[in-house]
C-alpha cells in the first residue's frame, strides 16, 4: 500500500491506496506548522483502515511549503549569484529583473567572471581560478551560505560550472551550498539562473522541511521511503528534494491533475481543481498535465524550469463574498474557514456558506445560512461559475470537445455544467484526487538540450538523447522495464549555424519501490 499526502493552503488531505483502489481517504484543516496537520491526517487514516509499518510500501507528499516562503520572502537563505561568462553577458548582471523585497530577502550579490560556451561548444572565454578564489574571498566575508552558479550555454556543456564550484568549495568549505544552473533550468541564461537563485536560496529551508516531514511520518509509527511531488507530476526522493527545492512549486496543481486522469478515465481534459483558497485550472494530455512551454513568472521572476500549464483564480471554499455576491473574493479565509465561515459558527460570509444555501452541498451547520437572501447565493454562484468558465476557455487551444473535471473539496462551487462547455464530470473520491495524484505519481527523466547536427547523424543523435533520458529515469529510482518516452520534441533553430536543434524528450516509469532499502 502507498500513503498520498497533499498539504493545501486550507486542508491537507491524505488517502490509503491499495493498489489501485482507495483504502481510506480523509481531510484535516491545514496547522501553522504543517506538521500536525499530516500527523493528524495520518491518525485519520488509521481510525478508517488499521495498517502497520509493514503494509506501506512508499509515503508520497506533496507540500506548498517552498513556493509559499518564496511569494511571502521568508526562510531564504543569503544567497550568491556566480555568473560564468564574462566579456559577454555584462549589461544584464544577475538579480536585473527581481522585485526589490526579494533582492533583500536575500541579501543578493551578484559576480561576474569569465567562462562559458556558445551553443555548438565552443568556449566564449577560459575559466579564472584567480577570479573565483577572489569572489569566494568576497562571498565569504559577507556571511553568504548559499551559491548558485550558471553559466552561458551550461545544459549543453556543463564543465565550466563543475570546475568553478570544485575551486569555490575549496576555499568556502563544506558549510556553503552550491546549485548549478545546468541541474536545474532549460536554455535561456537569465530564466535559468532565476531558476538557480531560488533553488539556492530555498537550500537551508528545504533542509528543516525535508526533516520535518521525515519527522512527521515516522513519529506516526510508519518507517517506508518518503518522496516528494515534483512540478511534473513525478517523484523525486528526499534527498533530492533538499537539492532542488523549486521542484516541487507546482506540485499542488500537478497531483490534483494526475489524480483526475486515474479518477475520472479521461487521458485529455480540462481539470479544475477548487481548493479552499484559490481554483486551479490545467488541462491534461496523454494523462500528464500540459507543461508551460515559455518562461514562467515564479513570485514576480522570470524562470523557465518545469511547470506545468495552469492558470489560478482566487476563488475557492473560503473566498469572502461581498456586495450582494457580485464580488467573489479574491482574498480568503483559507485554513480558518472553520473557525470563521457561516455553517461553521463564524460571522464572515465565504463561497462555502453560499454553496450550502443554493442546495449544492449539506456542510457544517446549514440552519446558519437560512438568513443569506437566496438571491445573493444565486449572484455569487453565477459569478463563480462564469469565471472559471472563462478561464476553462482561455486554456483551450483548439475548438474540439475538452471534457471538465472537476475535483478538489471546493468543486461543490461549481454547477452540473459550465455555460458553453457542457457537463461537469465529478468522479468518486474527487475531493481527495491531489492526494491521490501524490501517491500513484511515476518517476520521470527529461533533457533539454541544443545540439549541432552534422549530416546524416540526426537519428543517432535522436537516439542519443532519448536514452539520455531512459538513463535519468531510471537514476531516479524508476523500474527500468516501465520507462517509456512519453513527450518529445525536435525544434531546428534557423537562425544558428551547424544545423543546431533543440531537442527535449522525456521519460516517465513506474517507481522500483521493491528495489528500495527501508
Amino acid at each position: 500500500m502507498r500513503i498520498g499526502i497533499d498539504v493545501g493552503g486550507t486542508n491537507t488531505d491524505a488517502v490509503l491506496m491499495d493498489g489501485s483502489t482507495v483504502a481510506a481517504a480523509v481531510k484535516r484543516s491545514t496547522t501553522q506548522d504543517v506538521t500536525s496537520g499530516i500527523v493528524a491526517a495520518l491518525a485519520g487514516l488509521r481510525e478508517q483502515r488499521d495498517f502497520t509499518s509493514a503494509d506501506i510500501d512508499g509515503v508520497m507528499i506533496g507540500t506548498t511549503h517552498f513556493i509559499n516562503a518564496l511569494i511571502e520572502a521568508r526562510g531564504l537563505a543569503p544567497t550568491a549569484a556566480v555568473r560564468l561568462g564574462l566579456p559577454a553577458t555584462a549589461s544584464l548582471p544577475p538579480f536585473t529583473d527581481w522585485p526589490g523585497h526579494l533582492v533583500g530577502a536575500v541579501q543578493g550579490r551578484a559576480f561576474l567572471a569569465h567562462g562559458g560556451h556558445e551553443f555548438d561548444g565552443r568556449v566564449i572565454s577560459e575559466l579564472d581560478a584567480d577570479e573565483l578564489k577572489r569572489h569566494a574571498e568576497a562571498i565569504g566575508a559577507a556571511g553568504i551560505r548559499s551559491v548558485a552558479i550558471s553559466s552561458v550555454f551550461s545544459p549543453i556543456n556543463d564543465e565550466f560550472e563543475q570546475r568553478a564550484q570544485d575551486v569555490m568549495a575549496g576555499e568556502l568549505g563544506p558549510d556553503v551550498a552550491f546549485s548549478l544552473s545546468s541541474e536545474i533550468g532549460r536554455i535561456g541564461l537569465l530564466e535559468r539562473e532565476n531558476a538557480t537563485i531560488i533553488n539556492a536560496a530555498l537550500r537551508e529551508l528545504a533542509e528543516r522541511i525535508v526533516d520535518g516531514l521525515s519527522g512527521s511520518v515516522a513519529g506516526s509509527g510508519i518507517d517506508a521511503p518518503l518522496f516528494l511531488s515534483q512540478n511534473d507530476g513525478t517523484l523525486m526522493d528526499v534527498e533530492y528534494a533538499r537539492r532542488y527545492p523549486v521542484a516541487t512549486f507546482a506540485s499542488g496543481p500537478t497531483n490534483s491533475m494526475r489524480g483526475a486522469a486515474v479518477l475520472s478515465g479521461f487521458d485529455t481534459c480540462a481539470v479544475v481543481d477548487v481548493g479552499g483558497t484559490t481554483s486551479d485550472v490545467g488541462v491534461l494530455t496523454g494523462g500528464f498535465p500540459r507543461e508551460a512551454t515559455g518562461e514562467v513568472a515564479v513570485a514576480g521572476i522570470r524562470t523557465n524550469f518545469r511547470m506545468p500549464d495552469v492558470l489560478s483564480i482566487g476563488i475557492g471554499g473560503g473566498s469572502r463574498i461581498r456586495e450582494d455576491g457580485a464580488l467573489v473574493g479574491p482574498d480568503s479565509v483559507g485554513y480558518r474557514l472553520t473557525e470563521e465561515g457561516l455553517v461553521f459558527g463564524g460571522d464572515t460570509l465565504t463561497a462555502t456558506d453560499v454553496a450550502v444555501r443554493g442546495g449544492r452541498g449539506a456542510i457544517g451547520d446549514t440552519s446558519r445560512v437560512a438568513g443569506v437572501p437566496a438571491e445573493v447565493a444565486e449572484r455569487a454562484l453565477a459569478v463563480i461559475a462564469e469565471r472559471v468558465a472563462d478561464v476553462v476557455e482561455r486554456m483551450r487551444t483548439s475548438s474540439d470537445p475538452l471534457p471538465v473535471v472537476a475535483v478538489g473539496g471546493g468543486s461543490v462551487l461549481l454547477p452540473d455544467t459550465l455555460p458553453g462547455l457542457g457537463t461537469v464530470h465529478r468522479p468518486e473520491h474527487y475531493s481527495v484526487a491531489n492526494a491521490i495524484g501524490a501517491a500513484i505519481a511515476q518517476v520521470s527523466g527529461e533533457v533539454d538540450k541544443v545540439y549541432a547536427i552534422s549530416d546524416g547523424r540526426r537519428s543517432a543523435v535522436v537516439d542519443e538523447a532519448r536514452q539520455e533520458a531512459v538513463d535519468r529515469a531510471v537514476a531516479a529510482g524508476a523500474d527500468p522495464s516501465s520507462v517509456a518516452i512519453v513527450d518529445f520534441d525536435e525544434v531546428p533553430i534557423p537562425y544558428l549555424p551547424g544545423n543546431a536543434t533543440r531537442i527535449r524528450a522525456k521519460a516517465v516509469g513506474d517507481l522500483a519501490l521493491g528495489a528500495l532499502v527501508r
